[in-house]
């Protein structure tokens, strides 16, 4: 019988630990092997997925799939992608496919997440990954099953202009961060009900990119406190006509993540914005963040920034930094992820952290259901750089 010494026993067992650690379907693919990717919704989100996705390298795009089989037709005639389908079920019994694009109305991502990880497909989801925290980390625990992977948008952390503030306060050029504010809304989407269905609202399609940024930079909320309204009761769309209006149009969120650092989020579809639902040249601050030596101000939206403005006590005159978006936009995770997989390399997405954002959401609304402080139970690994 032979015999191990304990050093040998400990490198053997920091071995096993490595390896049960290790994101499984990032070892299923050989290096820079094309990832053939479908995508189902082929609506209004689409039409900045699609162009973008079909210019990545490492993608192959071989299905679309639309409960309107029209629009999964014409979609699929336009990227000249090979198959189409009505239904997910014939999808995954249809073309192969390594990842799910799912860019469908957002109370059904879980539904339809899930039905792709029990097919043994690795999936890139839209906001919101599910309806509750509690449906996304059972996708987690799915998909670990599974053996396959499951990612949630926003992509706001790769942009350089997010690293250039994550780096700024890690290295102390700040101080002692104190508190951030930010806010992003619009007159809300006309050409959907989900938005204001039950399950929809100003949280999980607006508020979701600055959650995102603020735990991202200011690291994992412990607790929240929120207050949320309906200002519109009433909406038109293009879809339904005349719609009541379910889920919240207006939200502040008040959030606290230890160490005395305060952060507030308000969001809304009440929002009249000259710059409009795009975005476009938008030059002032939409967040901000206050120190005990300086101040960072992203200008621009966090899903489509244009710079960072920052001053010091060294040099209290504001310098604009990191103005160069390089290649980020908003549409890119999907992107990100088939590129991850196709060089076994882990992206700075992480799907704890869109779980994290996720129990945010839902803590905001029990927070105004009940006007109490709610306390958090998830995290993340941070800080990100």
């Amino acid at each position: 019988m032979s015999t191990i010494n304990r050093k040998q026993f400990i490198q053997a067992g920091a071995a096993l630990a490595a390896a049960a650690l290790t994101p499984p379907a990032l070892f299923a693919f050989s290096a820079d092997r094309k990832i053939k990717v479908a995508v189902i919704g082929c609506g209004s989100v689409s039409n900045m997925y699609l162009p973008h996705l079909s210019k990545v390298p490492q993608v192959e795009l071989v299905a679309t799939c639309d409960i309107i089989p029209e629009r999964a037709r014409a979609a699929a005639e336009k990227y000249q992608i090979a198959r189409h389908y009505d239904h997910i079920d014939k999808l995954l019994q249809g073309v192969s496919f390594d990842l799910l694009v799912n860019l469908t109305d957002m109370q059904v991502h879980g539904d339809l997440n899930k039905k792709a990880l029990l097919g043994g497909r690795n999936v890139w989801s839209e906001k919101p990954m599910a309806n509750t925290y509690a449906e996304g980390r059972a996708l987690l625990d799915l998909a670990r099953q599974q053996g396959v992977r499951i990612w949630g948008a926003p992509a706001v952390v790769n942009s350089p202009q997010f690293a250039f503030m994550a780096k700024t306060i890690q290295e102390g050029k700040i101080g002692k961060v104190a508190a951030a504010h930010a806010h992003y809304g619009h007159l809300g989407p006309h050409w959907s009900a989900f938005f204001y269905e039950k399950g929809g609202g100003s949280l999980p399609d607006l508020g979701v990119y600055n959650l995102a940024t603020l735990t991202g930079l200011l690291g994992p909320a412990k607790s929240v406190m929120a207050m949320t309204s309906i200002v519109t009761p009433e909406r038109t769309v293009d879809n339904m006509g005349k719609i009541k209006v379910e889920a919240e149009d207006n939200a502040m969120v008040l959030m606290d993540h230890g160490n005395g650092v305060l952060s507030h989020v308000q969001c809304g579809f009440n929002y009249f914005d000259p710059y409009g639902h795009e975005g476009e040249g938008q030059d002032k601050p939409t967040i901000s963040i206050w120190g005990s030596r300086g101040n960072l101000c992203l200008i621009g939206y966090d899903w489509a920034p244009f710079g960072v403005d920052l001053a010091t006590l060294e040099n209290e005159k504001t310098v604009r930094h990191a103005a160069d978006p390089g290649t980020y936009v908003w549409e890119q995770g999907a992107s990100v992820i088939s590129e991850s997989l196709s060089t076994n390399t882990e992206p700075r997405i992480n799907v704890e952290h869109a779980l994290h954002v996720l129990e945010i959401i839902e803590a905001a609304r029990a927070s105004q259901e009940s006007g109490k402080r709610i306390v958090l139970r998830s995290s993340f690994s941070y800080p990100l750089f």
